[in-house]
């Protein structure tokens, strides 16, 4: 059968089969695949599709187990190998590589000499590594402010009566500036009164007293 045809049978195969059995393989270690194709077939082929790449073919079986074919990844001294075991084909990946390695592997066996017959699919994949990210130190900064005393803003909400805060500010000059106005007044009558009484000294010499007239009398011709 044509190679193209059977990379085509071999993606409408596989595209169903993503929910198959999944296996994750550390870096490094061995991993083995077992696969049953179906009986009556006159050859089995493994086939495996990797992730970020195109279909690989790794080989071609006779039904009792010996190679036909190789791919360019089969062999004793490359990283897969093939053993049949009873009626099952395993596959082994010697030391698993997440990034060329991770993908779906399958075998099918060709029957009646037009017909592939697929067995199970499954999927290899690396561990995912979790980084942890370092502890974010947070350094706290303190700044001085000065404060600076802010003048009474005399905002009345309620415009019915005066602010409690505001009114003695207001009041205590008030009352400061009425009392120094009388002081002022008393003292400027005072000092009038003064300069009056020096102007006009005879409004204030102290009149005599009228005798009777008989006595002025008598007291004139003694």
């Amino acid at each position: 059968m044509d190679q193209k045809v059977i990379q085509v049978l071999l993606l409408l195969f596989l595209c169903p089969q993503i929910h198959s059995a999944v296996k994750t393989v550390r870096e490094g270690e061995s991993e083995k695949v077992k696969c049953t194709p179906p009986p009556r077939g006159t050859i089995v082929f493994w086939f495996r599709v990797v992730e970020d790449q195109d279909m690989e073919f790794i080989g071609s079986f006779a039904p009792g187990g010996s190679l036909k074919i190789a791919g360019d990844n089969y062999g004793n001294d490359k990283n897969l190998v093939v053993v049949k075991q009873s009626y099952d084909f395993v596959l082994t990946v010697k030391s698993f590589n997440k990034k060329s390695d991770s993908g779906m592997y399958t075998c099918a066996a060709l029957v009646s000499g037009n017909t592939l017959s697929f067995g199970q699919v499954t999927q290899l994949q690396g561990q995912i590594r979790t980084t942890t990210k370092p502890p974010v130190i947070q350094v706290s900064t303190t700044r001085q402010t000065t404060t600076t005393p802010t003048s009474c803003h005399c905002s009345n909400k309620d415009k019915s009566g005066p602010s409690l805060f505001c009114a003695p500010i207001i009041l205590g000059p008030l009352a400061g500036g009425c009392g120094l106005l009388l002081l002022l007044l008393i003292i400027t009558i005072l000092y009038c009164n003064k300069i009056r009484t020096r102007r006009c000294p005879h409004h204030y010499k102290r009149k005599p007293r009228m005798m009777a007239p008989e006595k002025q009398l008598t007291d004139r011709y003694v």
